[in-house]
């Protein structure tokens, strides 16, 4: 989705204020005990309460109203009687639709008491986000983006995961361009003024292959290494990105 008018620069940023909100409702609510099925449900309730829906139920008939991803699980973690334990590392992806417009964001969450590794796993992810934010404006090539992540994961000597990427968003929940998290020539594409998309750093504590678990629906690293996420909606301008889902 390309920005053309007021009016939808107010749907996105509604609905991605809204997204913005649910994650903290949700984020705030982690603790040990807790089943990822009560903490989708506040989800749920939440945005329900607000008029708006689950995209990935829409689109796909995702079994959950949200995405809760725990430790190995990268994306994709369906909701369920699991409880959450001390140290767990929780992925909430929050992704919905409200008047025809679509946003989506993730945040990792660890349960205290919280591994080193985690936390420097968590933060090289948010960095990775910010450098990317430095050159997500209008005329860079798409590339760029999956340069500043790359190199910002592998300077803090973790490893982005491959098979993920970030993509266009804000009238369905997939949309172009595909924003990968790693640098290729052969990604296509420049950035303009008004697209919208999401930037998703996706990475993990080794470099893995991704596989699917019996759900059919769960991402997982192979060799079971911790994974984390972070993401935003935003909108590119001829400077610095307008971030949508940040309360």
């Amino acid at each position: 989705m390309s920005i053309d008018s007021e009016a939808a620069l107010t749907g996105v940023r509604r609905v991605g204020r809204l997204v913005a909100e649910t994650l903290r409702v949700m984020r705030d609510a982690v603790r040990p005990g807790l089943t990822t099925r009560a903490l989708d449900e506040m989800g749920a309730r939440f945005l329900r309460g607000h008029g708006a829906r689950s995209a990935p139920q829409i689109t796909y008939d995702f079994p959950g109203f949200t995405c809760i991803s725990v430790n190995e699980e990268i994306v994709h973690g369906v909701p369920g009687p699991r409880e959450l334990q001390p140290g767990d590392v929780v992925k909430i992806d929050v992704t919905a639709e409200l008047e025809g417009y679509i946003a989506d964001a993730a945040v990792t969450v660890s349960v205290p008491p919280v591994a080193d590794e985690a936390l420097r796993l968590a933060r090289a992810a948010r960095a990775a986000f910010e450098k990317a934010m430095r050159v997500a404006t209008a005329g860079a090539r798409v590339a760029e983006i999956g340069r500043a992540v790359e190199g910002e994961v592998r300077r803090r000597g973790f490893a982005v995961v491959r098979e993920l990427s970030g993509h266009g968003v804000g009238r369905a929940i997939h949309e172009a361009p595909t924003v990968p998290n790693f640098y290729s020539a052969l990604t296509r594409g420049r950035l303009t003024d008004g697209l919208v998309v999401a930037v998703e750093p996706i990475i993990c504590a080794k470099a893995s292959p991704v596989v699917e678990e019996a759900d059919g629906w769960t991402l997982r690293t192979k060799n079971r290494s911790l994974a984390v996420h972070y993401e935003h909606t935003v909108v590119i301008t001829k400077g610095r990105p307008m971030i949508l889902t940040v309360a």
